[in-house]
């Protein structure tokens, strides 16, 4: 017995079936469309025609041969088919949907990153100006400096007036 055909040994598994490569994308995009057309009332209002159309050629209209009698067996046949590939497209899009909000996430994130760091730096910016402005003469400390000058001069320009008078 040649070493590949042996059960216990590890070997290239053959697939019967060729693998297909399609656009992830160009699919995702067409499974997003898909599952956005099968939420809206739309998509309920024509399924609805379908079913009352089907309902009416296959019962009341008899001048047709009916092709699907009354439990409608090939009817349920096409809604049965319709759910097998309404679900996984509409999970794809699920998770397209995920990806991107993920994505929408982290970006999120980086931008609230760079923004905690852009308040924590103006944060000591202003802590720094405040510590600066209490060396800096405020505009009240100027006026009562002034005010006090003045009084001084005016108190010395009248000791002078009074050394210049005759006596």
């Amino acid at each position: 017995m040649a070493r590949q055909d042996r059960l216990d040994t590890p070997g290239r598994r053959r697939n019967l079936v060729p693998r297909v490569r399609f656009d992830d994308d160009a699919f995702g995009v067409f499974a997003e469309s898909a599952a956005r057309f099968m939420g809206t009332g739309t998509f309920i209002v024509w399924m609805s025609v379908f079913v009352v159309a089907w309902v009416l050629l296959n019962t009341v209209l008899v001048i047709f041969r009916p092709w699907d009698p009354y439990p409608f067996i090939l009817l349920n046949l096409f809604f049965s088919t319709q759910a097998s590939y309404a679900a996984p497209l509409i999970l794809l899009a699920q998770n397209r949907q995920e990806a991107r909000d993920r994505v929408s996430l982290e970006h999120d994130r980086e931008v609230a990153e760079q923004s905690r760091a852009d308040m924590d730096f103006l944060a000591r910016e202003i802590a720094s100006l405040r510590m600066r402005m209490n060396d800096v003469a405020t505009r009240d400390f100027i006026r009562s400096e002034l005010r006090e000058l003045l009084e001084e001069l005016q108190e010395h320009g009248e000791e002078d007036k009074d050394a210049s008078r005759p006596a």
